[in-house]
């Protein structure tokens, strides 16, 4: 019993330390991101700066925040997010709704449309002209039709939906709900652990994606925030702010470095305060889309 207590032990002291190593090596990349636009831009480029500002200073922020083009990006993807999270939660779960019930018409027939979709699309061109041609390239709704359905999710939506008693579905029929207003007040709100984990899933990609920004849209106002920065990050081929830089804005306190810093901390800091809030219903939510079905 000693020997296996001891080996017990040292069984958990590695895998202790394996996961504080990775801990590490996953986290202190984001610090050194943080501390080093909390620091003066100057003193930065001297090097030797590992856990903390040598030289504190907010002159990235404050030239990053007072910039229009950097702000105008900002709220785009607010809004991009926003709006294309739950327009794309709505939509599919109103397909899975549907999809959930044996008596849909075609059923099994669009089931394995929808799944050799998920193996196989046209291609980047093909969907490119199909955008140009319903005129979606250059508008904002070039982020949210395109986006409002994922088969995948309407899977896991399905799944869950299927583990509702179809009896709460006829009381309210029998009240004289219709099948719009059965999927509203009723299934919607018994379905928040798996439409958070949706929500999670579609609104992290809508923020931090900058693929279709650099597409399909060439207006800087519909320019979102990850895109500005895979532009200023793109087209820096100079330490100097004076460069012609995305935003077209100028500034001798700071250089190309401390900018493209103080973005990347400001892009992701949404996304990491929202997370939290939202992991326990990501959890649930990722089990019963797993299990049920």
């Amino acid at each position: 019993m000693k020997i296996l207590s001891k080996k017990i032990d040292t069984f958990t002291i590695i895998i202790t330390l394996a996961m504080v190593t990775i801990c590490f090596i996953t986290i202190y990349p984001i610090w050194y991101t943080i501390v080093l636009s909390f620091n003066d831009a100057a003193d930065a480029q001297l090097g030797g700066i590992y856990w903390w500002p040598r030289e504190f200073s907010l002159e990235s922020y404050t030239t990053v925040l007072t910039d229009d083009s950097i702000l105008s990006s900002f709220i785009m993807s607010i809004l991009r997010t926003v709006v294309g999270t739950i327009t794309h939660v709505f939509f599919t779960a109103m397909t899975a709704f549907a999809f959930s019930k044996k008596k849909l018409i075609g059923r099994s027939f669009f089931l394995a449309m929808g799944t050799f979709t998920m193996f196989f699309n046209g291609g980047l061109i093909p969907f490119y002209l199909l955008l140009k041609n319903i005129s979606l390239l250059n508008n904002f709704l070039i982020f949210i039709i395109p986006t409002m359905f994922n088969f995948f999710h309407l899977i896991i939506f399905t799944s869950f939906f299927k583990g509702i008693p179809e009896s709460l579905e006829e009381s309210a029929m029998i009240d004289g709900a219709n099948e719009l207003r059965t999927f509203v007040q009723i299934i919607l709100p018994l379905s928040m652990p798996v439409v958070a984990t949706i929500a999670l899933f579609q609104g992290v990609w809508h923020w931090n994606d900058f693929f279709w920004g650099i597409i399909f849209v060439n207006d800087e106002i519909l320019q979102p925030i990850a895109t500005f920065l895979y532009r200023m990050i793109a087209e820096s081929s100079s330490n100097q702010m004076k460069m012609n830089m995305p935003g077209g804005f100028t500034a001798t306190a700071v250089n190309s470095q401390s900018i493209k810093l103080a973005t990347m901390v400001i892009a992701t800091a949404p996304i990491v305060f929202v997370y939290p809030f939202m992991q326990k219903y990501f959890v649930k939510g990722i089990m019963i889309g797993s299990v049920k079905g």
